[in-house]
């Protein structure tokens, strides 16, 4: 596959890889640098390493990701804050990248869920990960921290700035228009 096929392929992951970028970017390092930007470096240094990727499968493709992400945002971590090298960190940090994505899966699986439609969940992690970076900024927000972060109506209110009452009629207007693009895109296929 040419550098040009692999970037191509690697594309559809771009609004996952910043969902998770996102979820990852503490706030002390939000005014240093943008999630766009350490998915603009992850995708390149994938498609640089691409030739040594043995991998068969979407999850395995998948974890490749996640694993240059967490060095990626660890690397720019350390240019704007810790100096020195910490493995122990580094590898925090991928437990912390896989962990989020664990939670955006179960945020879409149905409760007793059979192992062929968790089997789907990586397509669908895809899928919402699209269709939330079309969302207004503030859907995308309440959606994430209600829904992936698991946080009470009260704290999303207290990280948005707003009052309760305007947090859950927002989180209410964001899911109803989360449906939306997801049908859009389920009807495109």
């Amino acid at each position: 596959m040419s550098g040009r096929d692999v970037a191509t392929e690697l594309e559809r992951y771009r609004s996952w890889l910043a969902l998770l970028a996102r979820l990852q970017v503490d706030a002390r390092f939000r005014a240093k640098f943008d999630p766009s930007d350490i998915v603009q470096q992850t995708l390149l240094e994938a498609v640089r390493g691409w030739p040594k990727f043995r991998g068969a499968t979407d999850a395995e493709l998948m974890a490749w990701l996640r694993q240059i992400l967490a060095h990626v945002l660890q690397h720019e971590m350390r240019r704007y804050g810790v100096q020195r090298r910490d493995l122990g960190r580094e590898l925090s940090l991928e437990a912390a990248i896989a962990e989020s994505s664990r939670r955006l899966g179960d945020a879409l699986a149905a409760p007793g869920s059979s192992p062929s439609e968790h089997a789907g969940r990586q397509e669908l992690e895809l899928r919402l990960a699209d269709a939330l970076s079309r969302l207004p900024a503030d859907y995308a927000e309440v959606i994430l921290l209600r829904n992936v972060e698991s946080l009470p109506h009260e704290e999303v209110a207290r990280r948005m700035g707003r009052g309760t009452g305007a947090v859950r009629m927002l989180w209410v207007r964001a899911l109803a228009r989360l449906r939306e693009e997801l049908q859009l895109s389920t009807d495109a296929v």
